[in-house]
């Protein structure tokens, strides 16, 4: 599976449009490391501990979309866009989502 952002990909014809591609996850830190990232804003730095839940949240939401393109039939996903949203204190929503298309090899 192709994914990018842009909306056309190097060497290839889009054939067909299939439909919007979406996947999310909403994760939360466990209680302990919010403690510990609290404890770090008051030195300032880094929230080690939110990157990473970022980073899986992004991954999770990531392989849903592409999951759900492979249903369509897709053999890529263009014009991919995140967003996120808090949805309470120490959780967040992350959503990926694009165009599912059928590709063929520019002649």
């Amino acid at each position: 599976m192709i994914i990018a952002t842009t909306d056309t990909i190097a060497g290839k014809e889009i054939t067909h449009t299939l439909g919007m591609a979406r996947g999310s996850t909403i994760q939360a830190k466990h209680i302990g490391k919010d403690i510990i990232s609290g404890l770090r804003t008051i030195v300032g730095g880094e929230l080690k501990e939110y990157s990473e839940m970022l980073e899986e949240a992004r991954e999770k939401a990531i392989n849903r979309m592409v999951e759900d393109a492979e249903k369509m039939g897709a053999d890529a996903v263009v014009n991919v866009r995140f967003m996120t949203s808090m949805v309470m204190a120490g959780a967040a929503e992350i959503l990926a989502y694009g165009t599912a298309v059928k590709l063929r090899d520019r002649e």
